[in-house]
């Protein structure tokens, strides 16, 4: 079991920038792949980022390339998501989830985190 905890989430004005956080705990040998989701109101959960267990190979969906940037630390379990020149349309729950390989499928993704709110207003 993996469990993980998101963090990082708020409310920011269009063109603004956050970080979200994705801790992990338990069987983190299992934490090859961590992926990125974000899920707006009445929408499916789409993928944003994923990166390896060695932190090459960073993959990012079209819509959020050259804005965010993935990156993970284990020694600390952690992945971080930064997030710059927000935009309304970036206004989701993001989810952070564990695969043993990359992709954009969140079906892929055996352990998920609880979520934490990004809002950008206009």
């Amino acid at each position: 079991q993996v469990q993980l905890v998101e963090s990082g989430g708020g409310l920011v004005q269009t063109g603004g920038s956050l970080r979200v956080s994705c801790a992990a705990s338990g069987r983190t040998r299992n934490t090859y792949v961590v992926g990125w989701f974000r899920q707006a109101p009445g929408r499916e959960r789409e993928f944003v980022a994923a990166i390896s267990k060695g932190g090459g190979f960073p993959y990012y969906a079209d819509s959020v390339k050259d804005r965010f940037t993935i990156s993970r630390d284990n020694d600390k379990n952690t992945v971080t998501l930064e997030m710059n020149s927000l935009k309304p349309e970036d206004t989701a729950v993001y989810y952070c989830g564990v695969s043993t390989y990359l992709s954009r499928d969140p079906s892929g993704y055996a352990y998920w985190g609880q979520g934490t709110q990004v809002t950008v207003s206009s």
